[in-house]
């Protein structure tokens, strides 16, 4: 009965130590759930946005060089007005005493320039007798070169006199246009958008401090100015097409064309942490949309780029890893994307899903992106299914040769241990 006994005892010591041993054997973790993607071949768009205003193509205020009372004004807000029409008045009677004034004394100089003529005659008359006489010897050689002296002052007193005249048609001129400036006419064809004085106010001209006095606009012509990053300029060229969404009118889109593209950055908060580095750009839409008025916010998008086939993934499937960690570069001398800190390199990659339901972790080269979607120009093949989130586990949790296991639309998140 003994032996039976310890038969028994040393199956269950057996047990035991089988039980133990598989329970302190090291086991796999658990595959990680994740969003799944797919390689897919098709069209991308890279867009460029930005937010702006709607303003007139042409804008003209309206100012007056002189200071007066404005007596008229003839039209108000709103009203469309053409090239030469009469917009305003200014007090007239300043300038017309002013030009009555400058024709009297240019009236006052042209007689004496008559006067002076009357002089010279005399003085040639003189002349002539003098030297009629010392050609008979009644007169001296002096008395001659007085007479000419005579002369030659009479004339240049004429040529000074009539210089004076000249003088007094510019003022006259002056005074005749500062009394056509008086009439405010305007200067193209559009609409007056805003008035800033009022009949009996006073308008203070200045060639240093614009007194407005009403602003015109050609309504017809309508633009959209915003500002884009030093990223985004570099894929910018005038002429390129654009779709402009006016936030007053949901729904509408409204074709445009890029006509202009800053030179120079602006660049504000320079030398601080706030600094930000952009390029005003001009878009113009092709006709004025019914309802537009300036001021009005609106939303642009410039189609900068086009590939009618290429191999596309959503644009959170890739990620970047230290190049130290990967093998050499797709094409060699190839520029490498932005340095992390410290100044190491870091390469964009994807991990591709295999059949056995690991991934590896791929290089690749990347193109043009759209909203959604990024190009992979080398290392991905159509069809091929790729990781594309959960954020985190994409950006640091996955390693190459993880198991993962494809997360179902409401499913919840697992993560194997360690992976927090």
């Amino acid at each position: 009965m003994t032996w039976w006994r310890t038969l028994i005892a040393l199956a269950l010591v057996g047990g035991l130590v089988a039980v133990t041993a598989a329970g302190l054997q090291e086991r796999p973790p658990p595959p990680l759930e994740v969003q799944v993607g797919t390689a897919t071949r098709g069209p991308i768009t890279r867009t460029v946005t930005g937010a702006g205003k709607v303003q007139p193509a042409t804008t003209v205020k309206i100012s007056s060089s002189l200071s007066g009372d404005l007596v008229e004004r003839t039209v108000n807000d709103g009203d469309p007005v053409s090239r030469g029409q009469l917009l305003g008045r200014l007090d007239r009677r300043r300038f017309e005493a002013n030009v009555r004034q400058a024709q009297a004394a240019q009236n006052a100089a042209k007689s004496d320039v008559a006067t002076a003529m009357v002089e010279v005659e005399r003085t040639a008359r003189e002349l002539a007798r003098v030297q009629g006489l010392a050609a008979k010897g009644l007169s001296s050689q002096a008395e001659v070169e007085v007479a000419q002296a005579a002369l030659a002052g009479a004339n240049a007193r004429v040529t000074a006199l009539r210089d004076r005249v000249s003088q007094q048609q510019a003022v006259l001129d002056e005074a005749q246009n500062n009394l056509q400036k008086t009439a405010l006419v305007s200067p193209i064809d559009g609409t007056v958008i805003e008035c800033n004085r009022e009949v009996g106010e006073r308008v203070r001209g200045s060639d240093f401090n614009e007194d407005v006095v009403m602003s015109l606009a050609a309504l017809t012509s309508m633009e959209v100015k915003f500002e884009v990053g030093e990223h985004e300029v570099v894929h910018l060229a005038a002429g390129q097409k654009a779709q402009v969404k006016i936030d007053a009118l949901e729904g509408q889109r409204f074709d445009g064309t890029v006509t202009e593209i800053a030179q120079k950055a602006l660049i504000r908060a320079q030398g601080t942490e706030q600094e930000t580095t952009s390029f005003p750009i001009t878009v113009a839409l092709t006709s004025r949309p019914p309802g537009v008025m300036p001021g009005m916010s609106a939303e642009v998008r410039i189609t900068a780029e086009q590939r009618e086939s290429a191999i596309t993934v959503p644009v959170q499937a890739v990620t970047v890893r230290p190049e130290s960690s990967l093998g050499p570069p797709l094409v060699e001398g190839r520029p490498s994307p932005p340095r992390g800190q410290g100044g190491e390199k870091f390469a964009r990659v994807v991990f591709v899903v295999g059949a056995d339901q690991k991934v590896s972790l791929r290089r690749v080269r990347t193109g043009i992106a759209s909203d959604t979607d990024l190009e992979v120009v080398e290392g991905l093949a159509e069809g091929e299914r790729v990781v594309e989130g959960p954020y985190r586990t994409l950006a640091k949790d996955l390693k190459d040769g993880d198991a993962v296991e494809e997360k179902r639309p409401g499913q919840g998140g697992r993560r194997g241990p360690g992976r927090d």
